[in-house]
Parts: C-alpha cells; structure tokens; sequence
C-alpha cells in the first residue's frame, strides 16, 4: 500500500512503487523510456544515458599529469597525489611541482643560517632540533618551531628579506645569461 492508502505494485524495471490501476502504463513507458545505469543504479532517460555517464562516471584526465583519474577520487588527486601539483618547499616556501619536492628540500635544508644565540651556523633541516637544543635559546626561540621539525618563519623578516635577495639575485643572473648567450643571425 502506498502512504495514501491506495493500492500499488513494484514496477520490475524501476523497483518504484506504483499505484496499481497505472502499473500496465507505467510499465510500457518506463521500459521504453528509462534505463537502469549500471554503475550507481539510478534510473536515467535513455536518450540520456551517454550524457550521464560521461557526466558523472567516466574517468576524467588530469590537466596538470596527464594521467586518466576516476571522476570520485579526482579531488583528493589534484589537492594531494598529482605529482605535478604545487607544494611550498618547508624550509624557502617557494612553490614547485611536488615531484620535484624532494630533491629540492635536499639542496635547500642542507643551506644554513647564522643562529644568533650561539653564533654557530646551523643547517635549515636541523633548526628546529638546534633552537632546542642550543646553548644560547631563550623559551621564546625554542618555541620557534612547530613541533615537526620544522622551523616557523622568522618574526622580523629575516628570512622573507634572503628568500627576497635570492629571487633578485637569480633574476639578474637569468637576465645577464640570456644577454651574453644569445644567438646573433
């Protein structure tokens, strides 16, 4: 019985309930009309069913790899598998794809900074471990960390002004490169 205590029946294409004195109806024009998607079983119009799968179930190609990915787990590839993706190294936060990350943060944590509370120069990959440890920190120095061996920012912008210096640096030298080894016709 239906919720309006009519009479109904199941349609055996559609699995709805149907009142009874239209189920003969019903049925020509569900098995005509509808089909059944045999992914995710919803009942799609025929003469829309390419559009549905391609809407909602065919796998979709990755701009950035190139890679085909399942349309449902797409969103966790692009913000966190892609190896193309962008990532902020830890230690200069310069952005680059994430397969590149490693071999970065290989080179760049090995580049050292002056601790100024023990005038000893310390490797950026060791801060963290160093600002503990070190025989000149105060509380507020230790604290400068974020718990996963990696250091926080520095507050007065030391960092932001090399990371600045190195940009410009870099952008000079690209410049004088491209001046002095170009091709003459």
């Amino acid at each position: 019985m239906g919720e309006t205590g009519e009479i109904t029946i199941v349609c055996n294409h559609c699995d709805r309930d149907i009142p009874a004195p239209n189920i003969d109806l019903h049925r020509v024009h569900c098995a005509r009309n509808l089909e059944k998607c045999n992914i995710c079983g919803d009942m799609v119009p025929k003469k829309h069913a390419d559009e549905h799968f391609l809407t909602t179930h065919a796998p979709v190609p990755c701009s950035m790899c190139k890679e085909t990915i399942e349309r449902e787990v797409f969103d966790s590839h692009i913000g966190e598998t892609c190896p193309k993706r962008t990532v902020a190294c830890e230690f200069c936060e310069f952005p680059l794809p994430a397969v590149d990350l490693p071999d970065h943060q290989e080179v760049c944590g090995n580049r050292t900074e002056l601790c100024y509370q023990c005038n000893s120069y310390v490797r950026l990959r060791e801060t963290y471990n160093h600002e503990t440890k070190c025989p000149g920190s105060n509380t507020r120095a230790a604290a400068q960390g974020d718990g996963n061996g990696r250091r926080r920012r520095d507050v007065n912008g030391v960092s932001n002004k090399r990371l600045f210096f190195t940009v410009a640096v870099t952008g000079i030298a690209v410049l004088m490169g491209s001046l002095f080894f170009q091709r003459k016709p």
